[in-house]
């Protein structure tokens, strides 16, 4: 079983490696590089917007058939239409919601032509993420890794065609063409092979088990729509209180692009700990080991990566894009930063839901929406992408205090908070070398000086990332130990 978990766990990494960051570097960028910072703000408004209530098609409804299945796969045959088919109906419900939000902007014909693909793509997405749902219930995981690149490795071959046979000219609209299509294919393929598992979706509407379903799951879905509430509506709100809307917004667009790429990979981290820590609480086992171990390997890359990206901003944004660099370089230097937070929030996050902590996890969402509505007023107006990208770093900063004191209060050691000064030890280092560096600080050298630093500082050391390894191995072999006990 550990040979099977870390060999699939491999697979899946590097495929979202080699796969995920051409996507996001060569052919999202590539869309902006051609189309311009207006025409792509006006696509990247629509999209957020449709990414906000995109929970409305999940609901929870993904962990449950995960879970469900991997512990009685042959109820599966018996889920799969029953979900599938409030899935659709879901739809529904999440395009009445999207509408109002999308009706206070002025986007012409143009954008709510965009608008309806837009729709029509998270559909696309949340079928293919319940196929995977399937999948990882089943163990078949190395389907599950196939299907979490097609889309975007369809996208690579498709848009990057065009590119090729027509470089100087492309409109938005052919790269929402190429979505589509990227989707519907993943679609297709995706329940063709679940159909020979679990047979054809039929349409079968049962209030009592959705219901069911739903009301359980509900806290989960509730604390996933507050955090992309107050992670995405950033760009609408440029879009709606800045004069020259579009064009601030694809400015924003042009940092955040960098920041998405390396939040899903901490959200794989985040992935790989729930289990253990779910598991470790389960047998009361202290976390405090592993906690600590967790952060100094996700928070200290952390912040020397924000440290580098914020030093090296122009070079990094110009190895990305042709235009606005030096304007988009202060929003891309604040979302960076704010990187560092996002890291703490997820850790300690991460442990909170394990505990089960939703509630408290929920009123900390709610209150963080309301700081960045609230900060989004007042900044946007007059430092459009900037101010919102402060706004940004301010909120997410503030949740990773609320979340790093709500966990200590479960440890209630002293020693927990040295881990935290160890890593603050880390950024003062950065601190000086960034100002006694003689050199030029835009460069390869200057920002691996800071790396080598973690090493230095003792922040990362090859027997951490072993120890990891074998606290997952160990956990994943327990699990499949208790399935076969129960």
């Amino acid at each position: 079983m550990q040979r099977k978990f870390v060999s699939n766990l491999i697979l899946i990494v590097v495929l979202n490696l080699l796969v995920k960051p051409v996507s996001l570097f060569w052919i999202d960028a590539g869309v902006q590089n051609r189309v311009g910072a207006e025409e792509y703000g006006t696509y990247y408004v629509l999209l957020n917007i449709t990414v906000l209530f995109n929970i409305l098609l999940d609901l929870g409804i993904n962990n449950f058939t995960t879970k469900n299945i991997a512990q009685y796969p042959h109820l599966a045959p018996r889920y799969f239409s029953k979900t599938w088919s409030f899935r659709m109906v879901a739809f529904i419900g999440y395009v009445l919601c999207t509408l109002p939000f999308v009706l206070l902007l002025d986007l012409g014909e143009k954008g709510y032509y965009l608008l309806c693909f837009l729709l029509f793509n998270q559909l696309l997405i949340g079928l293919i993420a319940y196929a995977r749902a399937h999948f990882a219930g089943l163990h078949l995981f190395r389907w599950d890794a196939l299907f979490s690149i097609l889309d975007r490795l369809l996208l690579i071959l498709s848009c990057g065609g065009i590119f090729l046979i027509s470089s100087e000219s492309f409109q938005i609209e052919w790269f929402v063409y190429c979505l589509s299509g990227s989707y519907i294919v993943s679609v297709i393929v995706s329940y063709a092979v679940l159909s020979k598992k679990v047979g054809m979706p039929k349409f079968k509407l049962d209030k009592i088990f959705i219901f069911s379903i739903v009301k359980r799951s509900f806290p989960y879905a509730l604390l996933i729509l507050l955090m992309m509430l107050y992670t995405r509506v950033d760009t609408f709100m440029i879009a709606y209180l800045h004069p020259n809307q579009q064009y601030e917004v694809g400015i924003y667009a042009q940092g955040f692009r960098v920041l998405d790429a390396f939040f899903m990979f901490a959200m794989l981290f985040a992935g790989l700990l729930f289990p253990i820590f779910s598991r470790q609480i389960h047998n009361r086992i202290d976390n405090l080991s592993l906690m600590s171990l967790s952060s100094r390997i996700l928070v200290g890359g952390a912040i020397w990566l924000g440290w580098a990206c914020y030093e090296n901003s122009t070079t990094i944004l110009g190895w990305i894009y042709q235009e606005n660099i030096a304007e988009s370089a202060p929003s891309f230097k604040l979302l960076m930063l704010s990187f560092i937070g996002i890291c703490i929030a997820i850790l300690n996050s991460t442990l909170l839901t394990a505990f089960g902590e939703m509630k408290k996890l929920n009123q900390i969402a709610l209150i963080s929406i309301g700081v960045n509505v609230l900060l989004n007023f007042w900044l946007i107006p007059e430092r459009g992408a900037e101010g919102a990208a402060l706004a940004t770093l301010i909120t997410q900063c503030g949740v990773a205090l609320v979340y790093f004191l709500y966990s200590w209060q479960y440890f209630g050691q002293f020693k927990y908070l040295m881990h935290l000064v160890h890593l603050l030890m880390y950024g003062i280092l950065l601190w000086i070398i960034s100002t006694f560096y003689p050199g030029n600080k835009e460069g390869v050298l200057f920002s691996s000086l800071g790396f080598i630093a973690l090493f230095v500082i003792g922040l990362w050391q090859p027997k951490t990332w072993v120890l990891l390894l074998k606290k997952v191995q160990n956990t994943k072999e327990t699990q499949e130990v208790d399935k076969m006990n129960d």
